[in-house]
């Protein structure tokens, strides 16, 4: 989201491109915006569009936290590098098997697993 939104962003062609090329509906967690929208707050304009999309049902939010709070903290227990909303991201490639995650995070989503031990499946630049 912020490759999508911030155009000073070193990701944000990238970012534009591959969103765009996905179809439907784009499915993240409340957490992970929460995180988006700190990177965001210095552009108010990206935070309007991120709320854009939810209001238009382009981006669907999944609470996750209360309802996958122990899965959520065997994650961070087992990932001492990992943050809430990477857990979360986690947790939803769980509930979402086929789907893919967006990120330019290839260091850290190349490490985690899943609770089945499979990697969680991404969409990532080749040169991150």
């Amino acid at each position: 989201l912020v490759g999508l939104l911030d155009a000073d962003d070193q990701w944000h062609e990238w970012s534009r491109k591959t969103l765009a090329a996905i179809p439907g509906a784009l499915r993240t967690t409340e957490t992970a915006v929460a995180e988006a929208c700190h990177h965001l707050r210095n552009h108010r304009p990206a935070l309007s569009a991120i709320l854009r999309m939810i209001d238009a049902g382009a981006l669907v939010l999944e609470p996750l936290v209360q309802r996958r709070a122990a899965r959520i903290g065997r994650l961070l227990a087992d990932y001492a590098e990992m943050d809430l909303g990477d857990a979360t991201l986690v947790v939803l490639s769980e509930l979402y098997p086929r789907a893919k995650l967006v990120t330019v995070d290839v260091r850290d989503f190349t490490i985690y697993r899943r609770t089945d031990g499979t990697p969680v499946p991404i969409i990532a630049p080749s040169r991150c």
